[in-house]
């Protein structure tokens, strides 16, 4: 009786265990396949990466050489920008210096002299004005 009961209870671990070993294949092979899958499509996507990443270091580079000539022309510029006003700045004051002395002559010849404006810090215009006006005149103090 006792053999017949140890037997039986290997017939049943003998058939959970090959239960388990069909099971456990059947796994293997879904998760080679997936592999493959992944394999077979990976491939295709690193290649393009590649291609991709080749791509923009040769816009780089491209991109490099252009900021470079962008320097170098900006350079060029402040340079000519430089020497043009060192080159016509200093004669183009001295001829707007000249024009305001030549019109200043003519206008005097032309016309009786203008008082010259007086600033007076901290009043209004018109109490300088008239402060201006009382001095010419002889009555300082008035405002």
């Amino acid at each position: 009786m006792a053999g017949l009961l140890v037997a039986v209870f290997w017939a049943i671990l003998v058939s959970f265990l090959a239960v388990v070993l069909v099971r456990l294949a059947q796994t293997l092979r879904a998760a080679t396949r997936l592999v493959t899958g992944v394999t077979e499509q990976a491939v295709p996507l690193l290649t393009e990466a590649s291609e991709t990443v080749r791509s923009a270091q040769s816009q780089l580079s491209r991109v490099d050489a252009i900021a470079a000539d962008v320097q170098e022309v900006t350079a060029n510029a402040s340079a000519l920008s430089s020497t043009v006003s060192t080159a016509l700045g200093g004669p183009l004051v001295k001829v707007a210096a000249f024009g305001y002395g030549v019109r200043r002559a003519l206008g005097r010849r032309n016309g009786p002299p203008r008082p010259r404006s007086t600033v007076v810090v901290g009043r209004s215009v018109p109490a300088a004005r008239r402060a201006g006006r009382a001095r010419r005149d002889g009555r300082e103090g008035e405002d």
